[in-house]
């Protein structure tokens, strides 16, 4: 129970301040946390301990002393050492349980934000960077910590243990550790800016080439088409070679920080071996054989972890920079506001344009401008006119994607302003041009998002879609794995199952987007059978370049400059010879 609550728990970053939004993320799970550490502290006690036995065995062996005492200081070394075999279980069972947490959390927050941001957002978005943010940059996060949190708790517990024996044994030589600390820090901090912007460089350049592979990917059939492989392959070449000097100009960065690194510490580790000595032998400290090799020991250890420290700065250069692009989605502001609007249980159909206008941003122009339009429920309603004329923006604003720029578009008599537009589209269904089926069965794709749906209303939503027998003759049945974005039917099946994943929903209001245009004859003839049922009764809004298929509407309504220029039924339009008439002449040529 406590692990679910921490992967829905909300998540806050903020993009200004990384690391400290990766703790906050830490401590989402402070209990788990809690025994990481406790379990961490105990198991580090030999690193820091066995000096102490080292030089304590030494000073017995120097001065002649009692092997009982060699085998006492065995014993207690040997305790140490054991016990950090269970406790780094628990240490690895506690901590990384919190690292996949976060992965998770992550991800799911970033799954709900980009289900709660507007379709503006989206159509500017890369789908190919979003999911590079979502598989990559998280899995940066993952590493990250894996890799960084043992070094930084071991030379924590390592100082800490170090400065304690010391000051209990060799007070007087505690400045020299204060050499390393402060030198590291100005390393991390002389590098930082630079890093930083080296890794969002090469982030970007990621970004840019994951966008150019996810094009590539999807223009396979027209790039193959027209004999333009080579084009294709040079243009994506130079988004890698993008990549490639973004990221040896990083990696040598890192090259130098790290040898810088290296170098500094090592030469600090001599330098306290040879004072240490020197203040032995020439007597201005009493300085034992064996204290020389505890504090030799322990500077060793503060700089080879400081030195891991170092090395791992582009580890976490690039998790802190995989936390700002996170951010970039979690903090973005372009929401679809629902959150405290009414609810919807029922839909009755009836839709309203009210003196509607909507500008896109950046347009210099309205892609509607004062359209007032009342459609009861239950009526069909057609939409013409060329290409640019307003048609999508006004299905748009009828689902909530976009929002009137000025103008109310009203649901059953209320501004939809004041609704909660998810609980309205529970009512709606749409059917596009292309439609969109994901890797699964055909029962899954019908049912999406209704896994409970009875069998015989699948069965008779497939029939009422001229579905069942193409279906019934698969290999599998309803059970047949359909490809990615239904690779394994034609368009004509994709079709029907998308009209047969509308009918199982018995929406009040039916979109219908182009939906036979891509289509031949045939399959626009079984097509257009089961969308007469599907439409049956239905508020429904038609787009449409082929007039054929909206001749039964009960209303047309044509649209020229995002202005509705005529409206009346099709034999109504033909007789009247304005611009509907003129299409239709044209098309029946």
């Amino acid at each position: 129970m406590a692990a679910e609550k921490a992967l829905t728990a909300p998540i806050h970053i903020d993009s200004s301040r990384p690391a400290r939004s990766v703790l906050r993320l830490l401590a989402r799970r402070p209990g788990r946390m809690s025994v990481a550490i406790a379990a961490f502290t105990v198991k580090e006690v030999p690193m820091w301990f066995l000096p102490v036995v080292t030089a304590a065995v030494i000073d017995i062996v120097a001065t002649g002393g009692e092997v009982r005492d060699v085998l006492i200081w065995f014993a207690v070394a040997a305790a140490l050492l054991l016990q950090n075999f269970p406790n780094h279980l628990v240490y690895t069972r506690a901590f990384m349980t919190v690292v996949r947490d976060t992965g998770a959390g992550l991800r799911n927050a970033l799954a709900a934000r980009l289900q709660n941001l507007s379709i503006g957002y989206h159509s500017r978005a890369s789908s190919s960077v979003v999911q590079s943010k979502v598989v990559r940059d998280v899995e940066n996060i993952e590493v990250m910590l894996q890799q960084v949190t043992h070094p930084l708790l071991s030379s924590v517990m390592v100082l800490a243990g170090a400065v304690t024996m010391t000051a209990l044994k060799v007070p007087q030589f505690l400045p020299v550790y204060l050499l390393a600390v402060p030198l590291a820090l100005g390393l991390r901090w002389a590098t930082a800016r630079r890093s930083r912007d080296r890794n969002e460089r090469f982030r970007r350049e990621v970004e840019g080439f994951a966008s150019r592979v996810g094009e590539m990917a999807s223009l396979i059939p027209i790039t193959r088409a027209h004999g333009l492989e080579q084009t294709a392959v040079t243009r994506l070449a130079a988004g890698a070679d993008g990549v490639r000097r973004a990221g040896l100009h990083l990696d040598m960065l890192n090259g130098r920080v790290a040898s810088l690194s290296w170098v500094t510490m090592q030469l600090l580790g001599v330098t306290c071996l040879a004072l240490a000595a020197v203040f032995s032998l020439t007597g201005f400290l009493p300085v034992t054989a064996g204290e020389v090799v505890l504090l030799s020991a322990y500077f060793t250890l503060l700089t080879q972890g400081l030195t891991q420290l170092l090395m791992l700065l582009p580890v976490t250069a690039r998790g802190m920079e995989s936390v700002r692009s996170v951010a970039e989605v979690l903090e973005e502001p372009d929401l679809e506001e629902n959150e405290g609007r009414a609810a919807v249980d029922a839909v009755g159909g009836e839709l309203t344009l009210d003196h509607v206008h909507h500008r896109y941003p950046d347009a210099d122009d309205d892609a509607l401008h004062d359209v007032t339009l009342t459609i009861p429920a239950g009526q069909t309603v057609a939409f013409v006119g060329s290409s640019g004329s307003g048609k999508s923006t006004l299905l748009n604003l009828v689902l909530g994607f976009v929002r009137p720029t000025s103008g109310r578009v009203l649901v059953d008599g209320v501004d939809a302003q004041e609704l909660d537009l998810r609980t309205v589209r529970r009512h709606v269904s749409v059917v596009p041009q292309e439609s969109v089926l994901f890797e699964g069965t055909i029962r899954d794709n019908v049912t999406y998002g209704l896994p409970d749906a009875p069998d015989d209303v699948v069965r008779a939503a497939l029939r009422d879609a001229n579905a069942l027998e193409f279906v019934e003759a698969q290999p599998d049945g309803w059970d047949t794995v359909v490809g990615e974005r239904g690779a394994r039917l034609s368009g004509g099946q994709r079709q029907r199952i998308a009209i047969a994943r509308a009918l199982v929903r018995d929406p009040r209001i039916l979109l219908l987007d182009e939906a036979t245009s891509a289509l031949d004859t045939e399959s626009e003839t079984l097509v257009k059978e089961a969308l007469g049922r599907l439409m049956r009764g239905r508020t429904t809004l038609v787009v449409a370049h082929r007039l054929s298929t909206i001749r039964q509407a009960d209303r047309i309504i044509v649209l020229e400059h995002g202005r509705i220029v005529e409206q009346g039924t099709h034999d109504h339009l033909v007789a009247h010879g304005g611009r509907y008439a003129t299409l239709h002449e044209t098309q029946a040529g």
